[in-house]
């Protein structure tokens, strides 16, 4: 059985959930994943504030009842007071996977020296990988492009959907023994 393909996407904002400010990183991060993923997938949003019990509940919804595979989490991740996406995504996860954060915080130093100040994660709960990128479109994508070529695998390995991307826009990686599902 082919599991059906889903990806959540959480704007994580104060002034974005209550109409004050412009959502732009929810639709640059599903505009990447648009450009990059093959085949039929299906895109569940979120907009929502800086309240920890909020994200977590988010979370583990697109997890547990919505069936993503992947959710994505722009907003959060600074230094601010507000900012809790990280501790949000430690609560509901049961694996924390650092090495998207150093990958990120990496990409990201390329193009400023604030990424320092950057608290992105990623952790594993069921057979969901949850991800926090940065709030700036741009940085979305820099950290999408540094780290999207393990995620279908990492994916694979915890028995979420199979995700392809197109190669000239993104190449994930899969060992030569990894094998696409029935």
């Amino acid at each position: 059985m082919v599991m059906k393909k889903r990806i959540g996407f959480v704007t994580i904002s104060d002034r974005a959930s209550r109409g004050e400010y412009e959502d732009k990183g929810g639709p640059a991060m599903q505009a990447w994943f648009t450009r990059v993923l093959t085949g039929e997938w299906e895109a569940v949003a979120r907009v929502i504030p800086d309240e920890q019990s909020l994200i977590e509940k988010t979370l583990i919804e697109l997890c547990d009842v919505e069936g993503c595979s992947l959710v994505v989490t722009t907003g959060g991740t600074g230094p601010a007071l507000r900012d809790v996406t990280p501790e949000a995504t430690e609560a509901v996860c049961e694996k924390m996977m650092p090495g998207f954060g150093e990958l990120m915080r990496a990409a990201s130093l390329k193009f400023v020296p604030t990424a320092i100040l950057s608290r992105q994660t990623a952790g594993i709960r069921g057979k969901s990988l949850i991800l926090n990128l940065p709030g700036k479109p741009s940085a979305i994508d820099d950290c999408l492009n540094a780290v999207f070529p393990a995620i279908p695998y990492c994916i694979d390995l915890i028995e979420g959907a199979y995700l392809e991307s197109d190669p000239a826009q993104c190449k994930a990686f899969r060992p030569a023994h990894a094998k696409p599902p029935k």
